[in-house]
């Protein structure tokens, strides 16, 4: 049995960063070795593991089945190190480091910057990156490595994955001003397939939770008069306002509008829109310290009926 110790650690690093670049001369140039050392180290693992952990391809390199099992404990165990380390060292000095983030466009544009906020009080020095984009990105991103937490409006599949409920979101059908519907506090679904409906692109947890509610109703979208698909929330607002159809949105989404009486909102009778907001990351990743000062911001609460 292959057995890896300490002094092997720098071989690990080494290992990593080519198969993040996907290159020997990149990883390299990154941590300023020449190529052959880099190869060097390659093969001393590939020796110790009795395992190929590259496929060569021209000047490109790619993991094998034991090289990708490989750079999954890699990253972890490089966690841990440098975990270890500012945790001995830096007791006495302020959080420093990175957190990378993802967020679907309601946690993202509606819940996101007064999280960042807090979270940047207590830790100014923590270098915060965050991007908004669709629900499945956001997954993707997670599962992948590429973000240290994302913040969803719904759940995926993927078995790696971890969720927690951080707040609960309410979905309802939005209005333009002078529409009939302005004054009513309801509408029946018959109602609401008459009418011209925008929708988001597949993907979006907005759209998903309204695809779910219709399933529950023995509907689906089908059944609705779809008269277009728009990849953001301010594009179906700015459409619902010029009278170009209805919506289903997040009551956060359009808070201001509703204070300028320029949108209004109606629920459908015997239908709920309730959903949860979500935290997610890869369990088999360790979060870097950041990422779990972040998490304590979010206090659990019980999920949406």
């Amino acid at each position: 049995m292959a057995v890896m110790d300490a002094e092997q650690l720098p071989y690990l690093e080494t290992f990593a960063k080519a198969a993040e670049l996907s290159s020997f001369t990149a990883a390299g140039r990154a941590l300023g070795m020449t190529q052959a050392a880099i190869s060097q180290r390659i093969q001393a693992l590939e020796k110790v593991l009795k395992e190929s952990l590259f496929d060569r391809q021209g000047g490109h390199v790619l993991l094998t089945e034991a090289g990708r099992s490989l750079y999954g404990y890699a990253q972890r165990i490089l966690e841990l190190h440098r975990e270890a380390i500012s945790e001995i060292t830096g007791r006495e000095t302020k959080l420093h480091g990175e957190l990378i983030l993802a967020a679907s466009s309601v946690p993202g544009e509606y819940l996101l910057p007064d999280l960042i906020a807090r979270f940047q009080e207590r830790h100014p020095h923590v270098v915060l990156r965050a991007t908004v984009t669709d629900s499945s990105e956001v997954l993707e991103r997670v599962e992948q490595g590429q973000v240290h937490l994302g913040l969803v409006g719904g759940r995926g599949d993927s078995t790696h994955l971890e969720f927690r409920v951080f707040a609960t979101d309410e979905l309802a059908v939005v209005v333009p001003a002078k529409h009939p519907w302005c004054k009513l506090k309801q509408v029946t679904l018959a109602q609401l397939e008459a009418e011209p409906l925008i929708v988001r692109e597949v993907g979006s947890a907005s759209r998903s939770c309204l695809e779910q509610a219709l399933l529950q109703a023995g509907k689906s979208l089908r059944n609705l008069r779809v008269a277009m698909e728009l990849g953001s929330n301010e594009a179906i607002k700015e459409a619902v306002k010029r009278g170009l159809g209805v919506t289903v949105l997040s009551t956060r989404a359009v808070e201001n509008e509703l204070l300028a009486k320029k949108l209004f909102v109606v629920q459908v009778a015997n239908m709920s829109f309730a959903r949860e907001m979500l935290v997610v990351w890869d369990r088999r990743r360790v979060l870097p310290i950041p990422a779990r000062l972040f998490l304590e911001l979010l206090e659990p609460v019980e999920p949406a009926a």
